[in-house]
C-alpha cells in the first residue's frame, strides 16, 4: 500500500521541476493527482500518470483559474484531501531600490497571492470532505533572506506566515497545513532539464555542497500529505542542505 492510497490531490506547478517530481511520486505512492500549470506540460506529467491523474491548465495568480482546479479533482476525482502549492520564481536579482512597482507586484501575486488563492479555495472542498493537508513550497529565502531576491524573500517569508497563521485557523477543522522551505535545488531554474543530474562539481554555497533534487523535496511533501504526519502542522520545514542553519 502506498502512503498516500485513497487520497485526491492538486499540484500546482505540476509541468517540471519540484511540481512534477511530487506529482509523479504521489501517483506512485497511490494518491490520484490533478497536474495544473500554465505552461502546457501538465499534460505529459498527467499522460505519464495515466488513468488516476487529470492535467488542467491554470494561471495560479487568476482566481478563476483557481477555482475551477479544485472543481476538477472534486468533480473528477471525488473529493480532495491535499493540495500542493508550488509555484514561484524571483525574476532577476538585483538590489531592492533597482525594483519597480510593477516588478515587486508581480513576484508578489505568483509566489504569496497565488498560495493565498489556493488555500482559499481548496479548504471549502476539504471541510467538505471532512479534512485534508496543505504543502506550500515557500524557500530558504523566505527564513533568511536572499541577497538581490527582496521580492522574493518577502513573498516566500510572506508564504511561510500564511501557512503558520491558517494552520492555526483550521486545526480543529481537520486541516493540516505546513510548509517546505527548499534550498538551491536543481531545477529548470538554476538550468536543469528534467531527468538530468547537476554537472560533475557543482556546488552551491549550502552545507551538504550539492543541490537538492526535486525528488527530495517530494519525498517531504509526501511525509508531510501523508498520515504519518497527523500531529504536525503550522511548520516550516527546511529542506536545503543546511542552508538555515550556517
Amino acid at each position: 500500500m502506498g502512503r498516500l492510497d485513497g487520497k485526491v490531490a492538486v499540484v500546482t506547478g505540476a509541468g517540471s521541476g519540484i511540481g512534477r517530481a511530487t506529482a509523479l511520486r504521489f501517483a506512485d505512492e497511490g494518491a490520484r493527482v490533478v497536474c495544473a500549470d500554465v505552461s502546457g506540460q501538465e499534460e505529459a506529467v498527467a499522460a505519464r500518470i495515466g488513468e488516476a491523474a487529470r492535467a488542467v491548465h491554470v494561471d495560479v495568480t487568476v482566481p478563476d483559474d483557481v477555482a475551477r482546479m479544485i472543481v476538477a479533482a472534486e468533480q473528477h476525482l471525488g473529493r480532495l484531501d491535499v493540495l500542493v502549492n508550488n509555484v514561484g520564481g524571483g525574476g532577476d536579482a538585483m538590489p531592492l531600490a533597482d525594483m519597480d512597482e510593477a516588478a515587486f507586484d508581480a513576484i508578489v501575486a505568483l509566489n504569496l497571492r497565488s498560495t493565498f488563492l489556493g488555500m482559499r479555495y481548496a479548504i471549502p472542498a476539504m471541510l467538505r470532505g471532512g479534512g485534508g493537508a496543505i504543502v506550500n513550497i515557500a524557500s530558504a529565502a523566505g527564513l533568511v533572506g536572499w541577497k538581490g531576491l527582496a521580492a522574493y524573500s518577502a513573498a516566500k517569508g510572506g508564504v511561510v506566515q500564511l501557512t503558520k497563521s491558517a494552520a492555526l485557523d483550521y486545526a480543529t477543522a481537520g486541516i493540516r497545513i505546513n510548509a517546505i522551505c527548499p534550498g538551491m535545488t536543481w531545477t529548470g531554474r538554476a538550468g536543469a532539464t528534467d531527468g538530468e543530474p547537476p554537472p560533475p562539481g557543482s556546488r552551491p554555497p549550502q552545507p551538504l555542497a550539492r543541490w537538492g533534487l526535486p525528488e527530495e523535496i517530494a519525498a517531504a511533501a509526501v511525509f508531510l500529505a501523508s498520515d504519518e504526519a497527523s500531529f504536525v502542522t503550522g511548520a516550516a520545514v527546511p529542506v536545503d542542505g543546511g542552508y538555515v542553519a550556517r
